[in-house]
């Protein structure tokens, strides 16, 4: 593994400027799609899939980043006869689109089937489906773009990262490690990933993903199951665990002063992420990434999310996207 530990006095990462809201909701583009497919094993427990817009005629059209979102406006109307409230997703695409141009845009989505709890009724996500059962020439109702804190710094050749994601939070992480990795000589020195699913049918975008880390030595790609051991492993995994199973790896990245940690996926990851760092990097350099209350930080399996933002606070080298 390589790092850069020679910039001992690097400040915090600058982000860069980004346009926002170039359609709101009351005048929302139209894109179309041209694409769409499943990105998991056949077998996995549901159903995502991988789904490509043509943005060219809207304001979204190379004007975008990875890490950003965008919102989709479902036809139709609910129980009381308002219109379906508009839902967010993230961009899955390199800031570049799918084309080069920017004028493909992909995103990643996981049809929501559920129960009622009242009357076990059949629940169906309203904007998920939607999009899910769209087939190429489909025309949909987009906002946008969203977010100017997820993304990556202005200068990224200068740092390492540290990604983890769970479930469909790997969307952001596919466009970013794309972007990272556009030119050899524009490479960070290390990015690891760490993507956590319940099953290894469930893990999004796997082989691709390993295939980009085979093809580049300073990407790494690491898989957390929590429902089945995994082949080499002697128990279930967590995303946090990693940081056990692959301690010296993962603590001599985060301990180069220039590395930063990205988080990404189903709300409550963050907690055990915050966990792992604090029972597995030295004394000196978690302070780079957590602010902890003395009062908690002797005992970090009593940490609650409550706790986050308040007695356990990110620093600017922690960028957080939960759901």
């Amino acid at each position: 593994m390589t790092t850069d530990t020679d910039t001992t006095a690097l400040p915090d990462p600058v982000l860069p400027e980004v346009e926002m809201h170039l359609h709101r909701p009351n005048e929302p583009g139209v894109a179309t799609v041209v694409r769409t497919e499943i990105c998991t094993g056949r077998k996995a427990a549901g159903f995502v899939r991988h789904i490509e817009l043509d943005v060219s005629n809207t304001n979204l059209a190379a004007r975008f980043r990875a890490g950003q979102s965008f919102g989709v406006m479902p036809p139709g109307t609910n129980a009381k006869g308002k219109p379906h409230p508009l839902r967010l997703y993230s961009i899955a695409s390199p800031t570049r689109g799918e084309d080069g141009q920017g004028k493909i845009m992909a995103t990643t989505v996981k049809r929501t089937i559920d129960e009622h709890w009242d009357d076990h009724s059949l629940f169906l996500g309203v904007a998920s489906n939607y999009l899910c059962d769209l087939k190429p020439g489909d025309e949909v109702r987009v906002t946008g773009p969203n977010g100017k804190r997820f993304l990556l710094p202005e200068d990224r050749h200068r740092w390492n990262y540290l990604f983890f994601a769970t479930g469909t939070g790997i969307a952001p992480f596919r466009g970013m490690l794309s972007d990272l990795f556009e030119t050899e000589t524009d490479a960070p020195a290390n990015a690891t990933l760490v993507m956590g699913s319940p099953y290894r049918t469930d893990l999004i975008y796997d082989e691709p993903l390993a295939a980009m880390a085979r093809q580049h030595e300073t990407m790494h790609y690491l898989t957390a199951i929590s429902r089945e051991s995994e082949p080499g492993a002697d128990k279930r995994l967590y995303v946090q665990d990693r940081l056990t199973t692959h301690h010296d790896q993962l603590v001599d990245l985060l301990s180069a002063d220039n590395t930063l940690i990205y988080v990404c996926g189903i709300a409550g990851m963050e907690l055990g992420v915050f966990q792992g760092l604090a029972r597995h990097l030295p004394a000196d350099v978690l302070p780079r990434f957590l602010a902890v209350d003395p009062e908690v930080a002797a005992d970090p399996s009593a940490w609650t999310r409550r706790m986050i933002h308040k007695q356990i606070k990110p620093t600017r080298r922690v960028f957080l996207e939960v759901y």
